[in-house]
């Protein structure tokens, strides 16, 4: 059996193509999670001002979500991100137990 651990998750979505854009990223993301790994909760910050623009954009809709899964998914959702229209930034930290 593999061992799992549990992961933590912010993404920061574009908000430039509307409410519905990120709504569907939300959930596109959510069930990915889901079917990959065990999502523990799901935060949603809302739209914030970024620090810094990126992309010529000042503000994101920031997401976290907490999970547990196997070492080798959190890669696989890293690598997802960065293919993602729309994903403005996103980080995935292992969580001490």
């Amino acid at each position: 059996m593999a061992v799992k651990a549990n992961y933590e998750t912010v993404m920061v979505f574009s908000v430039k193509n509307g409410e519905e854009a990120v709504q569907a990223l939300v959930e596109k993301f959510k069930a990915l999670i889901e079917k990959n790994a065990t999502l523990q909760s799901v935060d949603e910050w809302g739209k914030r001002k970024l620090a810094y623009l990126i992309n010529k954009e000042s503000e994101g809709y920031y997401v976290l979500a907490n999970f547990e899964s196997e070492a080798d998914f959190p890669a696989e959702l890293d690598r997802i991100y960065k293919i993602t229209d729309g994903v403005l930034r996103s980080i995935i930290i292992k969580k001490d137990e």
